[in-house]
């Protein structure tokens, strides 16, 4: 009989609101990669796009299922991790979805030593180069405090919206 993984509240883990919502998509990637039938992919791409837009919120999904293939890859049925749509799991964390989390908290800050613990703990202590490649990358084109997509400007006034015009 399995054992339940190591709960942690997924609010005393201190991550920002960016972290905190790629949750629900490692989970879903964690799914597709196990269930290749369930198709989680798509309402890991779906969720990202609505959240984030669709430009930003794509490459998101994008970069982070890099990070979760490659921990699949090493880790395979042995990581431990919730189902996206079981409501009575999205406030709490695995002890492996804790570690992805920390370490993708810990690269976005560039913060070498903590990142390298969070390494070590999601994978057994071998440090793997392809899942420290696909993190650092994300975190590279993630990095804190510039997770935001640009704001759209809404024109203040009816002279300022973009307009045709004849050039000659």
């Amino acid at each position: 009989m399995p054992t339940m993984p190591a709960e942690t509240a997924l609010a005393e883990l201190g991550l920002d609101p960016f972290e905190v919502a790629l949750l629900p998509q490692l989970r879903h990637f964690t799914t597709c990669l196990r269930e290749p039938q369930s198709q989680a992919w798509q309402h890991a791409c779906c969720s990202a796009a609505e959240r984030w837009g669709e430009s930003f919120g794509l490459g998101v999904a994008h970069a982070l299922f890099k990070v979760v293939r490659c921990l699949h890859d090493l880790r395979g049925e042995l990581y431990q991790g919730h189902d996206a749509l079981t409501l009575s799991t999205r406030a709490s964390v695995t002890a492996d979805e804790a570690a992805c989390l920390r370490m993708l908290h810990h690269m976005r800050r560039d913060n070498t030593p903590a990142a390298r613990d969070a390494v070590a703990d999601l994978t057994g202590g071998w440090m793997d180069p392809h899942v420290i490649r696909a993190a650092l990358s994300f975190a590279h084109r993630f990095p804190a405090g510039k997770t935001d997509p640009a704001p759209r400007s809404q024109p203040a006034t009816e002279s300022a919206r973009p307009r045709l015009r004849i050039v000659r």
